[in-house]
């Protein structure tokens, strides 16, 4: 099922949208560094020495060199970054909008004070449009989530591998946990994880707190939380895949950051970590999936749900045959600060286990109140777990539990871990294969 892009057929238009991003992200970034008077001195020293200083293709470059706008627009140039361009080169707005019409400023500014351009004779072509997306063909071919994996982040672990701690007493245990996780994920490795996690002050600071962040990249390297960079592989994203998820859940009313460059925290790492060990490259892409759990308010348990029943949507509206794993990280129960720091409620984990599995509509429903004051206050975390949920076929299909574990403690916290297998209705495992 393709994304209606139907704005695309309005004539004399080009509509910014995240295909125009990624085509445009070096060229927009070029315009962008011109907001400082050192680089455009330096621009308008040499304007070509300055372009082949940033990674553009040839086309972009020749399309501001020789002051072809529209070309720019083709190329992925958004009109508000290329303003930027436009003004150090001392041309007004309407000198660049006259530019793209054929118009003189002055022929521009005329046709403005006589009422600007008529609608008339600049709508779309509905014969065209009529033709291009009546009934259109479904496609053969779509992605698939055929699992998904839920686990704790604790930092610890990720310092206990890096350190080679895994066999030691205190730290073989947790690592047993994740035995069958590692041959499982071996047999049944993704083309993409969409892995939900929270950024742990490392990408984002009190500047900006975005409830919802995608990332859209082609690459995210691994912060330095305070210690220096985890000792393991960049992350090797999808921005044709993330794309497609922004498209298709801002149109279903999810309000997203989109994020072409960002830092990981052990939020994401350690999850791969744990299920890929120690390799040199990761052997899937990643689409990292930010939620905000640390300043309040933060997302419901019943908004993190709808969204993983979306994300579900968009994966499978993908027209390419990927297999998707979607995870969800964090928690379980732990109290990071103030006198209750230490908190641990083994029942309580369990019973959200129990419940992630059997009834997560109305695991949903829980409140926040309930996580803070049963799970302590970073048992919040627990709520991104029903964005990987979600986005299971239960309504039309099974759900196969492969692996449980839980365990306390990691450091601060109670580890949990879950593994399901997603079967759509048309290849659910036979009753009593289970």
């Amino acid at each position: 099922m393709s994304l209606d892009k139907t704005y695309k057929l309005v004539p004399g238009t080009t509509i910014f949208d995240a295909e125009q991003s990624a085509k445009g992200y070096h060229l927009n970034q070029f315009c962008m560094s011109l907001m400082t008077a050192e680089n455009r001195a330096a621009f308008l020293a040499d304007e070509r020495a300055y372009l082949d200083a940033w990674p553009l293709r040839e086309e972009q470059k020749q399309a501001l060199l020789d002051r072809d706008l529209n070309a720019a627009m083709r190329e992925g140039g958004n009109i508000y970054f290329l303003a930027k361009w436009g003004a150090t080169l001392g041309f007004s707005f309407q000198q660049m909008a006259g530019s793209m019409t054929g118009m003189t400023e002055e022929e521009y500014r005329a046709m403005m004070v006589g009422g600007g351009r008529s609608v008339e004779g600049n709508r779309i072509d509905h014969a065209v449009l009529d033709a291009a997306y009546t009934n259109p063909e479904p496609s053969a071919e779509h992605a698939t989530i055929t699992g998904a994996v839920f686990t704790s982040h604790v930092p610890a672990i990720g310092a206990a591998l890096d350190h080679g701690k895994t066999e030691e007493p205190y730290w073989q245990p947790v690592f047993e946990g994740y035995a069958y996780s590692k041959t499982w994920e071996r047999e049944n490795v993704p083309d993409v994880i969409f892995l939900v996690y929270n950024d742990h002050a490392s990408a984002f600071d009190q500047s900006m707190i975005p409830t919802f962040v995608l990332g859209t990249g082609a690459s995210y390297p691994i912060a330095d939380e305070g210690y220096g960079p985890r000792p393991v592989p960049g992350i090797e994203g999808d921005p044709d895949l993330a794309a497609h998820i922004a498209h298709s859940l801002i149109r279903d009313d999810f309000d997203l950051t989109l994020v072409n460059e960002m830092a990981v925290d052990h939020g994401l790492t350690v999850p791969l970590s744990l299920m890929f060990g120690d390799v040199e490259k990761w052997p899937c892409k990643v689409i990292p999936f930010h939620v905000n759990v640390v300043q309040y308010p933060v997302p419901s348990g019943a908004r993190c749900f709808k969204l993983g029943q979306a994300l579900r949507k968009a994966i499978e509206s993908y027209d390419r045959p990927l297999k998707v794993h979607v995870w969800g990280t964090g928690g379980m129960s732990h109290q990071l600060q103030g006198p209750r720091a230490g908190l641990i409620n083994r029942e309580w984990d369990n019973a959200f286990l129990d419940r992630l599995i059997a009834d997560p509509a109305g695991l949903a429903e829980v409140p926040h109140l309930e996580y803070v004051e049963e799970a302590g206050s970073e048992g919040i975390e627990l709520v991104m777990w029903l964005i990987a949920r979600g986005a299971l076929s239960d309504v039309d299909g099974a759900v196969e539990v492969k692996h449980r574990f839980y365990h306390v403690p990691a450091s601060n916290t109670a580890v949990g871990h879950l593994i399901l297998e997603n079967h759509p209705r048309a290849e659910a495992p036979a009753e009593g294969e289970n």
